[in-house]
């Protein structure tokens, strides 16, 4: 887009989200902007918005678990290679889990942290 500092971006997008919340019924209005390189012909609003609607549809299913079930945003360790280390255990714990075919990952944690010989089943490490 001539004139914009960036110059590998094609389309600007505003996102307008509306939200609804169940017990006072109050909506609320959210705008978010996007720019992407893809070209008009390239790429049409509905195709933008699906790309968009797949980037949360990641977000909600991997990084929301993160977050949420092992509560990495509030994790106190942060030096030297502990944090990674900590992700890495994340990530196979709930790789493991999908792959055993839990879609509930905090259901599959209460499951499995029940038995301690139900994580190395699911593993193979038995």
């Amino acid at each position: 887009m001539p004139g914009l500092p960036f110059p590998h971006a094609d389309q600007a997008l505003q996102i307008v989200r509306r939200r609804r919340t169940m017990r006072t019924g109050k909506v609320s209005i959210e705008r978010v902007y996007a720019l992407t390189s893809l070209r008009a012909h390239e790429a049409t609003p509905a195709d933008l918005a699906e790309r968009v609607r797949g980037h949360w549809a990641i977000e909600n299913r991997e990084h929301h678990v993160r977050d949420v079930t092992f509560g990495e945003d509030a994790s106190r360790v942060r030096t030297g290679s502990a944090p990674r280390a900590m992700a890495f255990l994340r990530n196979l714990a709930i790789g493991t889990l999908r792959l055993a075919g839990w879609n509930s990952i905090a259901e599959g944690l209460r499951h499995h942290g029940r038995n301690m010989t139900r994580p190395l089943t699911a593993l193979g490490l038995t």
